[in-house]
């Protein structure tokens, strides 16, 4: 199939990706959902995860922190809380972040679910996806 899609992929603060893409690969809340050029139209939640965007013949990826995308008519925009290209992410500080997070979290097995609790599952679900983007980066 020939064609491009035209992916944005926007944050409160920055706009993180704005350019061209021969597929898109999306972290949504009920598994990953890969668009290629003339996909249907389609609204979907994001999860903390990691976007991949296939472009002159390699991949990137970009973590996503939540929030929602919209493809239609070859343009998919995703909107999240936060976004990081996975270029301009350290590899070695995210894999620190996720062990102290991963840490943290196992630290508090077998407790009930309190707001802390909850806290340190989103944080090493955002570092883990910070260390797979960073990894996953061409």
């Amino acid at each position: 199939m020939s064609g491009s899609i035209t992916l944005r992929v926007l944050a409160p603060d920055k706009n993180v990706f704005d350019g061209t893409a021969d597929e898109v690969i999306l972290p949504s809340t009920t598994g990953q959902i890969g668009i290629l050029p003339g996909h249907i139209s389609l609204l979907t939640a994001i999860d903390v995860g990691v976007l991949r965007v296939r472009a002159d013949g390699g991949w990137n990826s970009i973590a996503l922190m939540g929030g929602f995308a919209e493809v239609d008519s070859d343009e998919v925009t995703v909107l999240v809380n936060n976004a990081e290209l996975g270029s301009s992410i350290d590899g070695a500080a995210a894999e620190t972040e996720f062990q102290a997070a991963s840490t943290a979290v196992a630290g508090m097995e077998g407790q009930p679910a309190s707001p802390e609790k909850v806290k340190a599952l989103q944080q090493m679900n955002m570092a883990r996806a910070r260390m797979q983007a960073s990894k996953t980066a061409d």
